[in-house]
């Protein structure tokens, strides 16, 4: 509920007709008309994206600069990925190395708490 009354506030959305006794189910189906934002956030697109999808969209262009913004999400995507693999490799080591030196002993002994 807070989300669609954002997204309203910031444009993405038009404000929608609520009466003292709407409920959130009916509230909820404008947001349920608006598959286009749902799918971008679902692909973690930045707010400056949608809005840049909704104009695309609304002013019939061309898909090219749809397919530019996907792509750069892409690359970001991959981007993360790396950095994530690395993140989980370096992770992996310190655990492996906590259980083969020091998994038993005190706290000041442990190299996960030894800065580096």
């Amino acid at each position: 509920m807070a989300t669609i009354r954002y997204y309203e506030q910031i444009g993405l959305l038009c404000p929608a007709t609520r009466s003292w006794g709407a409920s959130e189910p009916t509230i909820m189906k404008t947001f349920a008309g608006s598959p286009l934002i749902r799918r971008c956030r679902e692909f973690d697109f930045s707010i400056e994206d949608i809005r840049a999808l909704l104009s695309l969209r609304h002013n019939g262009k061309s898909c090219t600069e749809a397919r530019r913004l996907a792509e750069s999400r892409l690359v970001e995507l991959r981007r993360q990925r790396v950095k994530l693999q690395a993140l989980e490799s370096t992770i992996a080591s310190l655990v492996t190395a906590c259980a083969n030196t020091c998994d038993s002993g005190g706290a000041l002994d442990c190299v996960t708490l030894q800065a580096r």
